[in-house]
């Protein structure tokens, strides 16, 4: 599966005016690679990835084109988009109550979830409850109301309703925000995992360089059931190697004004850039 997104615009609608959010957008993913997206807030970056679905609200559609396998998606017509987004493409938003009914036990949401994609129930409910394993969450969680599960709980309910379809394409919105850094890296631990365990693409809307850089540097063994520093030669990590396909991308007013790896970021003189990157004592 490679998504490709060429010279993407999308504006506001706003009583004033267009505003124009994503301006001139192009990059692309295949299997088992990673797109770290940084930026501030309010530079495009979660439109961006919500216009990977379908176009909502008051987004509109200027130009450009998103192409899954070759195929150019309709992304202004609100229903052919969702039949692609059942299909080929999950989504964790950034608010995990989000994609959560507060009034409905998490099993019976998910059982709705199944239903609604059309796929063999029992066969991927039995795999959702696998998922749940993976993710470290007891089996009594599908008994559970979302407001019982702590911030880190709801996020790992997320990851396993995102990925029990098994889909090629997996969009995470600012899966850390808001948690505490152990927890954080529980995440995006899962999130590699996920990769690893059947080779998905992945975009991923961060804030976070510790986000990127776990992706980019470890990856899961399946026989130790760990994560492992990742090599191109299978024996340590090295920060130019590359060795998880991981590329960073970063935002400004709807641009990107960078996309390379991790060592080409930390090399990157762009003060802009530079936010994004830890200053080492």
């Amino acid at each position: 599966m490679t998504l490709k997104v060429d010279d993407l615009r999308i504006s506001y609608r706003t009583l004033h005016g267009d505003v124009r959010a994503v301006d001139g957008v192009s990059f692309s993913i295949a299997d088992g690679e990673i797109m770290g997206l940084a930026g501030e807030s309010g530079c495009g970056k979660s439109t961006l990835g919500n216009s990977l679905i379908f176009l909502e609200g008051r987004m509109k559609h200027v130009g450009g084109t998103v192409e899954l396998d070759g195929v150019n998606l309709p992304i202004a017509d609100y229903k052919a988009m969702n039949r692609h987004r059942l299909r080929d493409v999950s989504v964790v938003p950034q608010y995990a109550m989000s994609a959560l009914n507060p009034t409905r036990k998490i099993g019976r949401m998910t059982a709705d979830l199944i239903k609604s994609r059309g796929t063999d129930f029992r066969k991927v409910l039995e795999e959702f409850k696998r998922r749940i394993d993976l993710v470290g969450l007891p089996q009594n969680v599908l008994n559970m109301y979302p407001f019982e599960l702590s911030g880190g709980m709801r996020r790992r309910v997320g990851i396993a309703r995102a990925v029990v379809s098994e889909p090629p394409l997996v969009l995470y919105d600012s899966p850390t925000a808001g948690l505490d850094p152990i927890t954080a890296n529980t995440i995006m631990a899962l999130i590699a995992k996920e990769r690893d365990s059947r080779n998905t693409a992945n975009l991923i809307v961060t804030q976070r360089y510790q986000d990127g850089q776990l992706m980019a540097n470890f990856r899961y063994n399946r026989n130790s059931g760990h994560l492992e520093p990742a090599s191109t030669n299978g024996a340590g990590g090295g920060l130019g190697s590359n060795p998880t396909r991981t590329i960073f991308m970063v935002m400004k007013d709807g641009r990107v004004v960078f996309e390379g790896t991790q060592h080409e970021l930390e090399a990157c003189q762009d003060d802009y850039v530079q936010k994004f990157v830890p200053k080492h004592s």
